[in-house]
């Protein structure tokens, strides 16, 4: 079983990642889908899309749930039936939930890409980071920047909420891990604590 990573957040939050290596036929066993969710499943063209699907529900079983625990609202946020809080996220080869009994969370993957130079604008002030003459860096950084921006967006679980406008990462040292962001929309503000690991060309950024 590739489980990934393991983090406690606290003891009553953990991470759990995945990385994608076993077939379909493999991912399937052990795994019971809903009669919705088996119909989802097949309707997905992509196999990789279908992998992370299948996967997500191995996550589950690492806190003793199972596909039938997990229901979408209207926006299409993940909820758990027995009320505790999850969010899921896929990149590539690799999945991820974040799990708590006690306080909403979110979390995203992202490649480290050199695509996030040419949309970072949509989504963040770009001059504040023109001192960072390391593209690598520049990347990493910003795909820590989206990925909180996301987390954020997925805790919030509504639409309209604008990641240029409305959510804000405070500034950070990649070597550091942690971050803060606030979300400031509709005369309401938010204030959330952001943790991030890098590892094989991928981001995880996770927020509470």
């Amino acid at each position: 079983m590739p489980l990934y990573k393991t983090i406690t957040v606290s003891k009553n939050t953990k991470v759990f990642i995945w990385k994608i290596e076993e077939s379909i036929e493999t991912l399937k066993s052990n795994i019971l889908l809903t009669s919705k969710n088996e119909a989802r499943l097949n309707s997905m063209k992509s196999e990789l899309h279908q992998k992370g699907f299948l996967s997500i529900r191995h996550l589950l079983k690492e806190v003793k749930l199972t596909d039938s625990d997990l229901i979408y609202d209207e926006y299409g946020k993940p909820h758990l039936t027995k009320g505790q809080f999850i969010s899921i996220t896929h990149s590539f080869h690799f999945t991820a939930i974040i799990y708590s009994t006690e306080k909403a969370v979110g979390i995203d993957i992202e490649k480290q890409r050199d695509k996030i130079l040419k949309i970072a604008h949509k989504f963040t002030p770009i001059e504040e980071y023109k001192t960072i003459a390391n593209q690598d860096a520049l990347i990493r950084k910003l795909t820590v920047v989206w990925g909180a921006k996301e987390s954020l967006y997925k805790i919030y679980g509504k639409k309209k909420l604008l990641f240029l406008n409305h959510i804000f990462v405070t500034d950070f040292f990649l070597e550091k891990g942690t971050t803060s962001a606030e979300i400031n929309y509709d005369a309401k503000s938010s204030t959330y604590k952001v943790s991030f690991l890098e590892f094989e060309g991928f981001t995880c950024v996770f927020a509470l």
